[in-house]
């Protein structure tokens, strides 16, 4: 992979918050600490309304991204549809720590892998409470940040909309 570039956002700007998902950046602050000046973004998350402050030189340690482009959301869709997948069969919570793993890493693919996982394994058996509390975390963490990135038609597929509790 090619070298990461630093972001800068301004206000208004969409940015993703790993594990909380798409925010607004409301303001950008220079704020006085310990005799230290810094620049923050201030971030509401659109999803849950909570305010969340991000040191401008930390941006790249919290993950704090862009929102997806189209093209990137073209290949979250398809890895929502993908149906022939091996699905490990390990205990339960070995497979929620791999996942919560995955969507710590604030990578769209990873949580959309996530998604589909719990969305086809739900298919076959009852999933424990924690599994679906992460299937409605992924799912809310996709939601919001595809339906900026994508048209509503591209949304409206079928298996999309399954996946999305849409039908």
């Amino acid at each position: 992979m090619g070298q990461v570039k630093d972001v800068e956002f301004l206000v208004g700007d969409n940015a993703v918050y790993p594990g909380h998902g798409v925010g607004e950046v409301v303001a950008v602050e220079t704020k006085e600490i310990m005799g230290c000046k810094q620049t923050f973004y201030s971030i509401k998350i659109l999803e849950t309304g909570m305010k969340i402050m991000v040191p401008k030189n930390n941006v790249k340690n919290v993950g704090l991204r862009p929102i997806i482009s189209k093209k990137e959301a073209t290949a979250v869709l398809n890895i929502l549809q993908e149906k022939d997948v091996k699905i490990d069969n390990q205990t339960w919570n070995r497979r929620y720590r791999e996942y919560m793993e995955k969507i710590k890493t604030g990578s769209v693919y990873e949580i959309a892998e996530v998604l589909r996982d719990l969305f086809l394994l739900k298919v076959d058996k009852e999933l424990s409470f924690g599994e679906r509390k992460m299937l409605d975390t992924a799912r809310n963490l996709l939601i919001t940040e595809l339906s900026l990135a994508t048209t509503k038609k591209e949304l409206e597929k079928e298996e999309v909309k399954a996946i999305f509790g849409q039908v």
